[in-house]
């Protein structure tokens, strides 16, 4: 029997989830992007709503970082193109600017159109390319490796205010920071169909990204971050076997964490855990597990001939998995995870160690838990 883990993850060596992150640098330049698009936003939406659009209002939007990069499950793309880097910023608006009590009087065409124009001269500027074909969000694609996506949301205007006012009073740096705090009752408790998301071709709709983030962060905070890697590398799979589309992450997210146990210092172990039982548990379909959400199945935003291809691909990669720890030399090894990851597994047959049948027991606990400190993700 051999032990994988190091292959996967490990400080000592190059691996998998090393080849996975973002270059600093990379990192430093999507931050310093979004950061542009905030203050260009920030700087002239009233200005062009007023003489452009002959909107009055004082507009001024605060923002708020969602998906992958909050969750830290961001993985930089395997095939480019087509794929590329997806970060979201989501712009939130206080209910200051709807003067009817439940329904925005700014359209949400006009707030698109306010937005694109306002980013179009700073994406000439920056030499990027604004994408105006998404129905909920503005997208601006960065390099041929990343794109920002920037959704537009409207929150009643009491809770905006008691969150800015929140995030000075208690020590926060910026309302981002207030935000991203789970114990704010005014962010937590606001119900969820108060939060209005602007669509292109439906105005203006209810959608709300807080409960998915809180499922996960509580997944991780209750299993440990073994969980987190196991997400990325089954996001990997997915990226390295489906140029565009496959499964989507939040689908890969929900389906894995309750199937995940943990394996102390292990993560072969613990993927292939998670992968002999997926196949099955798509088959079966899995719900959005987020608090309001669950009654929205998310194997059904597949086709049955797309679900049967994904959980085909799941079967196999089970198989040669298991193959490759149970029943492998190191190099044969090697080759089969590269065939499951691609070239971003390394070819280190020396970091395939032989491993005891007692060892595998040993990182297998009765009770699973946190197995390393974590740092709980915060809005940009």
């Amino acid at each position: 029997m051999l032990n994988l883990s190091s292959l996967l993850y490990s400080t000592a060596n190059d691996n998998l989830l090393k080849q996975l992150d973002l270059e600093a640098n990379e990192k430093d330049f999507i931050s310093k992007c979004k950061n542009k698009v905030r203050a260009c936003i920030r700087d002239e939406l009233t200005a062009t709503l007023k003489e452009t659009f002959s909107v009055e209002q004082t507009v001024s939007p605060k923002f708020f970082t969602q998906g992958s990069w909050a969750y830290k499950t961001l993985n930089s793309p395997c095939h480019t193109p087509p794929q590329q880097c997806d970060i979201d910023d989501g712009v939130y608006f206080p209910l200051s600017i709807m003067q009817e009590e439940k329904k925005p009087s700014i359209a949400s065409t006009t707030l698109f159109a306010a937005i694109e124009g306002i980013l179009e001269k700073l994406a000439k500027k920056e030499g990027w390319t604004l994408d105006s074909g998404k129905d909920t969000c503005v997208r601006l694609i960065l390099t041929e490796r990343a794109h920002l996506d920037i959704p537009l949301y409207a929150i009643p205007d009491g809770a905006f205010t008691q969150m800015a006012t929140e995030a000075i009073d208690r020590g926060y740096g910026n309302f981002a920071d207030a935000l991203s705090k789970r114990d704010q009752e005014s962010w937590t408790q606001l119900p969820s169909d108060e939060v209005l998301l602007a669509h292109r071709k439906e105005g203006w709709i209810t959608s709300d990204p807080r409960p998915i983030k809180q499922w996960f962060l509580d997944e991780v905070d209750a299993k440990g971050e073994q969980l987190r890697r196991v997400v990325r590398y089954l996001k990997s799979i997915r990226d390295m076997h489906w140029k565009s589309g496959g499964p989507s992450s939040i689908l890969l997210m929900a389906a894995s964490a309750p199937l995940f146990k943990r394996h102390d210092k292990r993560d072969d172990l613990a993927l292939l855990n998670v992968l002999q039982q997926l196949p099955e548990h798509l088959r079966n379909g899995v719900n959005n597990p987020a608090k309001g959400q669950t009654n929205e199945s998310l194997t059904d935003r597949l086709s049955q001939e797309e679900l049967n291809t994904v959980v085909s691909l799941f079967e196999k990669v089970s198989s040669d998995l298991n193959t490759a720890i149970y029943d492998s030399a190191p190099h044969a090894a090697c080759e089969i995870l590269i065939g499951i990851f691609g070239a971003r597994l390394p070819n280190l047959p020396n970091e395939a160690t032989q491993s005891a049948a007692k060892d595998v027991l040993a990182a297998t606990p009765v009770i699973s838990g946190p197995d390393e400190p974590i740092t709980r993700t915060k809005a940009g």
